[in-house]
């Protein structure tokens, strides 16, 4: 496993949170915000996984 998988999946988890807080509270900004880190965290995990396969 390498940086990318790791950074890639906290970003997921700050997402999720960030996502399900915003919705908890009504904030739409908040939401957007969790939404759009969760998706550049599975960017960065599959790069990192990506990484993974070629090192092999």
């Amino acid at each position: 496993m390498n940086k990318d998988r790791i950074v890639g999946s906290a970003k997921q988890i700050k997402g999720a949170i960030e996502e399900t807080t915003g919705k908890v509270f009504g904030d739409s900004k908040l939401t957007a915000e969790g939404k759009s880190d969760k998706a550049e965290g599975k960017i960065q995990n599959a790069i990192g996984g990506v990484k993974d396969t070629l090192k092999k």
